[in-house]
């Protein structure tokens, strides 16, 4: 049983998650690693079995809520989907308004966390570092790909929702990217923002659905392969700083659904460069202290896990 600080505390961890997955690039996997939740988290979700539902549907609610974790996946999704809902539009407009401070918050954010993350590595071997390259090579590909054009029917939007909520869960790896990937960011917080029911219901089908086989699958490798799973999840961390990167240079444009031209491709370049190719201020300094900022708020993180672990 947890305190009323203690659930206050996670309440937030949710909040935190929810606000690191609306951001393309940061994961709210991420969030739940270094904050020292994932374990229960996937623990929790694998319990919602076929046991579990024959509990529910036999009416045997208590028995069934203690063993999903009913209490901690209450208060962790309350915090999630509060902060998805009610930071869609301020996040929309910081990305907007604020796009170099906005950046090179989260590049600080999950340069420190994939730093936090290896630290979880307590014997390496050559396997152990060649899964971290490969993370970092798979990650900056990734980052690389220009967004799908798609149909917007809630048939892929299904099928974007069980792909996303794989990324979601794993460290490193950005839900929001991949449903930019996928050509569905924009759709998706545009039918949060203007409350589209039968959007937001066919996709959170997809990511309850997904959620529940992937998690499984998750839990097997870091029980069998944890050093080089994790070492494998960092390497995507580091390698996905590429998409966050708050310098960049426009390539090719596109057409989005309200008819302006938005970037469709782009490439990272140095702040310096940058000014020589715009004329505009890079806002170096902004940058650089906003990315301390991020850094700064995931060693506050960690602390404040570490402190509730050793009372607990």
């Amino acid at each position: 049983m947890r305190s009323f600080k203690d659930s206050i505390l996670l309440f937030l961890k949710g909040m935190a998650m929810g606000g690191a997955d609306v951001i393309p690039g940061v994961s709210g996997g991420t969030i739940a690693f270094i904050s020292g939740i994932y374990e229960e988290l996937l623990r929790s979700i694998n319990s919602i079995d076929l046991a579990a539902i024959k509990l529910l549907f036999s009416g045997e609610i208590k028995t069934f809520w203690a063993k999903i974790n009913g209490n901690f996946l209450l208060t962790l999704f309350s915090g999630i989907l509060i902060s998805l809902f009610s930071l869609a539009r301020v996040i929309s407009f910081f990305m907007v308004n604020h796009p170099f401070a906005f950046w090179s918050f989260f590049f600080g954010l999950i340069l420190i966390s994939a730093i936090l993350v290896l630290r979880k590595i307590h014997s390496w071997a050559p396997g152990i570092i060649i899964a971290g390259i490969i993370g970092v090579i798979l990650a900056y590909f990734l980052t690389t790909f220009s967004p799908a054009e798609t149909n917007n029917g809630l048939f892929y939007v299904f099928l974007s929702g069980m792909v996303a909520i794989c990324a979601m869960i794993l460290p490193g790896i950005s839900g929001s990217f991949i449903l930019l990937i996928l050509g569905k960011y924009e759709f998706i917080i545009n039918a949060v923002k203007e409350l589209k029911i039968d959007v937001i219901i066919v996709f959170a089908l997809g990511c309850v659905i997904g959620l529940l086989s992937f998690s499984r699958l998750v839990s097997w490798v870091l029980q069998k392969y944890h050093n080089i799973t994790i070492s494998l999840l960092a390497g995507f961390m580091l390698g996905s700083l590429n998409k966050i990167w708050p310098w960049k240079q426009v390539l090719e444009f596109r057409i989005d659904r309200h008819g302006d031209q938005v970037p469709l491709y782009d490439k990272s370049i140095m702040p310096n460069k940058y000014f020589e190719l715009t004329g505009n201020d890079p806002h170096f300094l902004e940058a650089l202290l906003f990315a301390l900022l991020g850094i700064i708020v995931i060693l506050g993180v960690e602390r404040i896990a570490a402190m509730m672990a050793s009372r607990s």
